[in-house]
């Protein structure tokens, strides 16, 4: 299969986040962006697995209280590696801190940083974070498809404990939203910035199937890119151009562009898959804003490229997945729409590299329309094998780098050659 990635290649230079020197040598490992108010939650532990992107030797984790309307006090949290269900390896238990401190009060609308833990993380490993809510709560903070089993008990406190039999369990992340490692070498990060097809609808829960997994372990089968993290800041329903309506979920991609891409560890690389729902938008919604133009989308991107460029970080885009057969969401209007945004993402200088996601997930025969083996079913969005041959278009060989320095100082890459699609 050959390549589907177009890439206008420049100088890339390696770039800390705008954390600060602090971050200097951390990396983003695993994100999942708090995109709603999640329900009511009595005391109880909270018990969540993650896959890491990339090996690290220290690990940390940032909780948020974005949505909720109280200060929330969390605490103790423990993290381990994960042995199936509910379960911590045994002999992996590390309990996290909070500025030295087993709990930790988030204002309302903030986040917290734990303190670091040494812990040998390799890459591509499901680690488990267990958090004990000690009192009840009027409105969480989620991340609404998890595509992760979350377990819960009203049991106490059993953060520390091997294993639980779970009353509960949900989809949806609960207060975690990033997962940070220290690398073995200087890092650099590759978000993924989307919307429902970013995250994962139509693979199978538990499965680690989302076409962001997917690239981070074609990643990992090189040696020279294994450096390299994937994040994923996908929210199913999101928007480029307009924040929540129903049905659809989060802030903008454009208002949340600093928070979920520019300030991550180590990014180096976003990558903008956004769009699709801001044209079915004008299918379902009847407010003026909600109407929006391929003109509109268009000048959405070009903010964020602009954003990102002046930040030092590489902006790649990837073309619009077809959507014909879908019941609610398509019309000629809107194909027309789609067809234009792709023509705009393809031409030269709009974006530092293109995925041609279009080209290579398209019928053939119906090019409107997803191949029927890449079709989860709803027409809209690709099953795992479709993910994976989203992972598939994009030449790596173009993310390979000379040595990084070891002082983790800024280090250019030389130009390639353009891939063709």
């Amino acid at each position: 299969m050959k390549h589907f990635l177009n890439a206008l290649l420049l100088s890339l230079t390696f770039s800390t986040s705008a954390h600060g020197a602090e971050n200097a040598h951390w990396s983003a490992a695993w994100t999942a962006v708090p995109d709603s108010p999640g329900p009511a939650l009595t005391a109880q532990t909270i018990r969540q697995v993650v896959r890491t992107s990339i090996a690290g030797s220290k690990v940390r984790i940032r909780l948020s209280n974005l949505y909720g309307t109280t200060p929330v006090t969390l605490g103790p949290v423990h993290l381990g590696a994960h042995a199936g269900g509910a379960q911590v390896q045994a002999g992996t238990d590390h309990p996290l801190t909070f500025a030295g401190k087993q709990t930790v009060t988030i204002a309302t609308g903030d986040s917290v940083l734990s303190d670091s833990v040494d812990m040998q993380v390799p890459a591509l490993r499901n680690l488990v974070v267990s958090i004990y809510l000690p009192q009840q709560i009027g409105v969480s903070t989620i991340h609404g498809a998890g595509m992760q089993t979350a377990f819960m008990t009203t049991a106490g406190d059993l953060t520390a404990a091997q294993s639980f039999s779970a009353e509960q369990t949900d989809d949806s992340r609960y207060f975690l939203t990033d997962v940070e490692v220290l690398p073995a070498l200087a890092s650099r990060t590759f978000v993924v910035l989307g919307d429902s097809i970013t995250d994962g609808i139509g693979s199978a829960n538990d499965s680690n199937a989302r076409w962001t997994d997917a690239l981070a372990t074609r990643l990992q089968g090189d040696p020279r890119l294994a450096s390299i993290a994937v994040v994923n800041a996908g929210i199913a329903g999101n928007r480029l151009l307009n924040d929540a309506a129903e049905p659809f979920v989060g802030p903008s991609a454009l208002s949340r562009f600093k928070r979920d891409v520019l300030d991550k560890p180590g990014v180096h690389w976003v990558l903008v898959h956004e769009g699709i729902n801001d044209i079915t938008a004008a299918q379902m919604l009847t407010a003026a804003k909600d109407q929006v133009s391929a003109a509109q989308i268009i000048g959405g991107m070009q903010t964020m490229t602009a954003r990102a460029r002046k930040n030092g970080v590489k902006v790649w885009g990837g073309t619009l997945l077809p959507f014909e057969g879908t019941q609610r969401f398509y019309s000629e209007a809107a194909e027309a729409k789609r067809q234009a945004v792709n023509a705009w993402i393809r031409s030269p200088g709009a974006f530092d590299a293109v995925v041609d996601f279009d080209l290579a997930l398209r019928d053939p025969v119906h090019p409107g329309r997803l191949q029927p083996d890449f079709d989860s079913g709803d027409h809209l969005h690709p099953n795992e094998a479709g993910y994976r041959m989203m992972a598939n278009a994009s030449d790596l060989r173009l993310l390979v780098a000379q040595p990084q320095p070891s002082d983790g100082g800024r280090k250019t890459i030389p130009a390639g050659s353009a891939a063709g699609r």
